[in-house]
């Protein structure tokens, strides 16, 4: 068409009656509370669909009348009072509520993560991680934390996926219009939007605060899409995990030292800092200048930092962790070395890895903090594994890396259909009980046949969404009308009554989506079976850089595309928190299978089980302390893991083998055991098991509860004891590590008594040992011995420990430490002696990670 065009958006006007719509738009609160987003989705059904169910989008886009008649609507009118009401309420917290869980009136805890998922109205967010830091930020929303959230806002976040007839991923990318999204940009007391300046090699970055509301949390993200900066600066938060490695960084730097920076600039003091994984560990290094700019020197600034840092990894492989090399950091740090009176070399020790010549941001992120987590039982042992090395002389079970098991937030993804029935049942307020196991073992109070018939309206609810995305899927694609009606004859929402089962997640090579397909011609007859069908949801996105995970999502189309499977394998694309939400409520079954022990946690199959969705797994990350089999009533079906010197052929064969027998012999006899009231009762019953079982404990309430109890609380108050009086604690313990490192060489064990082989019960064991101090007070030192029955595995085994006391003076710079000790029990007991560093101010025993054997 000839002519310039021109664009012009014409936004309504809200009604008087009606302006705290816009209130509620802006508040991601909507995110979980499903009566705010019904009373959006009932002015204009069609359009907030169109608009991907963002409320501000919908207010700048919805018609004028609809709005009038809607303010003149006396139901509409009592539905919005009634949302207004709760909302309200709320939000209006007591101003004691942190103090109540332990906190100081002035404490706040930071925390930084490089996505959050929190809807997909606001899509900065990939994957588990993500989704993961968004349920965090509910969570302490509902608990009434002193928090606040800092990450990036990308103007293209994650790509959108689109599936071609082949099954090759399309990776698309749009400009999001910051305008739609409910964030605002921070402003002064003048009215002015806060800037915050991030140095960069020759040149100074611009970046612009937003504020996120997610209930009674903050959210501040930060954006470089200014004016006044370069092409390549603006484009920086531009996409989410996108770009070279040269932006990975840049975006690290801006997320940590761009992070600190905004939160000074907008008022806020924290008190705990929490890195989530180690994306954002460069908030370590901004902390210590800012202390080195008060006076003080670099390593008594490290200790007053770390005290009140915990850092939580996620990542199961050593290669997971991100790496930089040597040369850019320097560059990019070298007015940080002249600012704090470091050299390049004591930079870079902060990154080193034994046996790497790159800067490990897990390792900075772990020598910066003194409070350090896995996110499962499983995972915490892998890392405490993988991080060994920090702890040179420490065994990896006794070092500092702990565990918090990941959990999820019940409202976001419970089924709105479970509310009513669960008040008749748990009684009103069971949202208030989620961590109580006595409250949730009423869920066998349901009667059958309700709760079948629940589980069927949130599987017909799936279906309809199924056979919308195929069609639109398959339409755009140019495939035959025929085989589309092939492709949907057993996902048909007026008959569901298949076995349906999910398999969503991001489609890693380890997470092996493909392991179902080991054997076609058994997996087959397993699922072709007319009488007893199988359907299979696929969904899930691989990395646009991550060719073998596109060649898993094209191996499954191609499958599905064989006439012995066409209908029971859909693959649905764009994996999203909206599909995501009606996948794990409306399957039957959950699967997942990763190679073992590379599942950090997981928290899909915990979405999954509160619904009422029994999972087959592996017995990997959360699925290892979550499958029970009590009283003779499984909550699930576990795969147990192939030993580990197997190959990787033969540990598939091993496993899909399990997997086949497991649905074979269980989950589809279970689901097709149907009794006269139409439904299986055994099935129900596990069904039933999985919500009473998993629930209580596998919600992201207990998981902060344990976060504030074991890390926030002791963060804070240690942060506080170490600033004390200008860092005196800081100052003291910089010096006690600097005197033990350079004595600890010289110290040396030798035992003076005669070890008995034999003692009658009731008998003392006397023990002496005389350490060779090398200078170091007595009181520096604990020697331990530590008591164990014999292991035939050879691992060393968990048992008591006993101090051994200094005994007199030093003599020729040898301290003598003694203990007598009657053992308790008879049998054979191994003991070890064994000397390390001790410090009262030490956040854990090993902090230091020396340990002398005798």
């Amino acid at each position: 068409m000839p002519g310039t065009v021109y664009t012009l958006e014409v936004n309504p006007r809200i009604p008087p009656r009606l302006q705290r719509l816009s209130e509620l738009a802006n508040d991601l609160w909507y995110s979980w509370d499903r009566p705010t987003r019904a009373l959006f989705a009932r002015l204009q059904p069609t359009l907030w669909l169109a608009v991907g169910h963002n409320p501000k989008a919908f207010l700048k886009r919805i018609d004028q009348k609809r709005l009038d008649a809607a303010a003149e609507d006396p139901t509409f009118i009592g539905s919005f009072n009634r949302v207004l009401s709760a909302y309200d309420t709320y939000l209006d917290i007591a101003a004691d509520t942190a103090t109540r869980h332990g906190f100081h009136s002035d404490d706040i805890i930071a925390y930084f993560c490089a996505e959050f998922g929190l809807h997909e109205s606001l899509p900065i967010y990939s994957g588990g991680l993500g989704i993961l830091a968004g349920d965090h930020c509910k969570a302490a929303s509902d608990m009434g934390l002193p928090f606040v959230g800092v990450g990036l806002l990308y103007r293209q976040g994650y790509f959108i996926q689109t599936l071609d007839a082949d099954g090759r991923q399309h990776a698309n990318y749009h400009d999001t219009d910051f305008g739609d999204l409910p964030a605002t940009p921070v402003q002064d007391e003048q009215g002015r939007e806060i800037r915050v300046a991030v140095d960069l090699p020759g040149r100074q970055v611009q970046a612009r605060v937003w504020e996120v509301r997610v209930g009674r949390v903050h959210l501040l993200l930060l954006d470089t899409s200014l004016p006044e900066n370069s092409e390549h600066d603006r484009d920086i938060a531009h996409r989410l995990y996108g770009g070279d490695i040269q932006t990975r960084l840049e975006q690290e730097i801006l997320l940590g030292v761009g992070g600190v920076r905004a939160l000074a600039a907008v008022g806020i003091a924290p008190t705990v800092w929490h890195i989530n994984e180690g994306h954002a560990a460069f908030l370590i290094l901004e902390r210590i200048r800012q202390l080195c700019q008060q006076g003080l020197s670099f390593p008594v600034a490290l200790e007053a930092v770390a005290a009140n840092v915990v850092f939580t990894t996620h990542t199961p492989v050593p290669a997971g962790h991100d790496h930089f090399s040597e040369e850019a950091i320097t560059r990019h740090f070298a007015q940080w070395c002249a600012d704090v009176g470091a050299t390049p070399a004591q930079l870079l020790a902060l990154g080193e890895t034994v046996g790497e010549r790159e800067f490990n941001m897990t390792t900075l992120a772990i020598r910066g903090s003194r409070l350090h987590n896995g996110v499962s039982r499983i995972h915490g042992d892998v890392s405490s594994h993988i991080c060994a090395n920090l702890w040179p002389q420490i065994e990896p079970a006794e070092n500092p890396l702990s565990y918090v098991t990941n959990g999820v937030h019940t409202r976001t993804f419970l089924a709105t259909e479970w509310f009513e029935t669960f008040d008749r049942y748990l009684g009103v307020g069971w949202e208030e009980r989620q961590t109580d196991a006595a409250s949730w073992a009423k869920v066998e109070q349901i009667p059958d046949t309700t709760f079948w018939g629940i589980r069927q309206m949130l599987k017909s609810q799936l279906l309809h969404m199924v056979r919308h995305r195929v069609s639109t899927q398959h339409a755009r694609n140019e495939d035959s009308p025929s085989r589309l009606d092939r492709l949907l004859r057993l996902a048909d929402p007026n008959k569901p009554n298949v076995l349906t089962i999910g398999f969503a997640r991001r489609f890693a090579t380890y997470k092996r989506g493909a392991l179902l397909f080991h054997d076609l011609e058994r997996l087959a007859k397993i699922i072709a079976n007319s009488e007893r069908p199988v359907l299979f949801l696929f969904a899930g996105k691989a990395h646009p850089a991550d060719q073998p995970g596109q060649e898993l999502i094209r191996r499954i189309a191609q499958i599905a595309r064989l006439p012995q499977f066409e209908g029971h394998i859909l693959l649905l694309e764009d994996y999203d928190l909206h599909l995501s939400r009606r996948l794990v409520a409306g399957v039957d079954v959950w699967l997942n299978n990763p190679i073992y022990p590379l599942e950090a946690s997981g928290t899909s199959g915990m979405k999954a089980a509160m619904n009422g969705v029994l999972n087959v797994s592996i017995l990997d990350g959360w699925w290892g302390e979550g499958f029970d089999n009590q009283n003779g009533i499984p909550n699930g079906w576990s795969i147990k893991p192939a030993p580990g010197h197997l190959d990787e052929t033969r540990r598939d064969d091993e496993e899909a083998n399990s997997l086949y027998e497991i649905l074979e012999n269980q989950v589809i006899p279970t689901y097709y055991r149907v009794g006269p009231a139409g439904l299986s009762t055994d099935w129900v019953g596990m069904a039933k098991r999985a919500i009473s079982s998993i629930t209580p404990h596998f919600n992201v309430n207990r998981m902060v509860g344990e976060y504030v109890h074991n890390f926030y609380l002791p963060a804070a108050a240690q942060g506080r004891r170490y600033s004390a009086e200008h860092f005196a604690t800081a100052h003291a313990i910089a010096d006690w590590k600097a005197r033990v490192r350079a004595a600890w060489p010289g110290v040396a064990l030798r035992r003076v008594d005669t070890p008995p082989l034999r003692l009658g019960f009731g008998d003392s064991l006397r023990l002496e040992v005389m350490v060779r101090l090398n200078g170091l007070p007595a009181e520096d030192i604990v020697v331990e011995a530590v008591f164990a029955r014999p292991s035939s595995s050879g691992k060393s085994k968990k048992g008591r420990h006993a101090i051994l006391l200094p005994v007199g003076d030093a003599e020729h710079g040898e301290q003598r430490y003694a203990l007598d000790l009657t053992p308790e029990h008879c049998g054979k007991l191994e003991y070890r002696l064994r000397a390390y560093p001790a410090h009262a101010q030490l956040t854990h025993r090993f902090e230091m990670g020396m340990m002398l054997w005798l």
